[in-house]
């Protein structure tokens, strides 16, 4: 990924309790690792020598949106206009579910129009990124 011309991006539903926010950034964090796996830096060392984990290699800003907002920029997202982008997101229908043969399930007889998104995590263009996200504050 070139940090100078593209950028990552998750936004949150601001209205929801801090657990399923958390949650919902760990899972769409855990799926971004597994379709960007060249943005995770190799393990490091500290001074003592013990190995951590490598972290992703750029920030990735935490924007905070609503629910009429989630919608609006999900249905955006599947214009041509938006093709190249990585997008991940994670639905009410998703959160739902305690096993993913249940989500593909359900997920099988849901309408698009019927889901409400949690969070959805953008990446890819800086100017694409920007054009869907740049008036959306930080969620704090």
């Amino acid at each position: 990924m070139d940090v100078q011309n593209e950028k990552c991006v998750l936004i949150l539903d601001g209205s929801l309790p801090p657990g399923v926010i958390a949650n919902t950034a760990a899972i769409m964090g855990i799926t971004l690792g597994k379709r960007m796996p060249e943005t995770v830096g190799p393990d490091v060392a500290d001074r003592t020598g013990h190995e951590h984990a490598g972290i992703i290699e750029f920030p990735v800003p935490i924007l905070k949106g609503d629910r009429e907002y989630m919608k609006t920029i999900r249905e955006k997202l599947y214009a041509p206009e938006f093709a190249g982008l990585t997008v991940v997101d994670f639905s009410d229908l998703a959160q739902s579910c305690r096993t993913y043969d249940e989500f593909t399930e359900k997920m099988k007889n849901a309408q698009e129009t019927d889901l409400r998104y949690l969070g959805i995590a953008i990446c890819g263009a800086k100017k694409k990124v920007n054009k869907l996200t740049g008036s959306l504050p930080l969620l704090r």
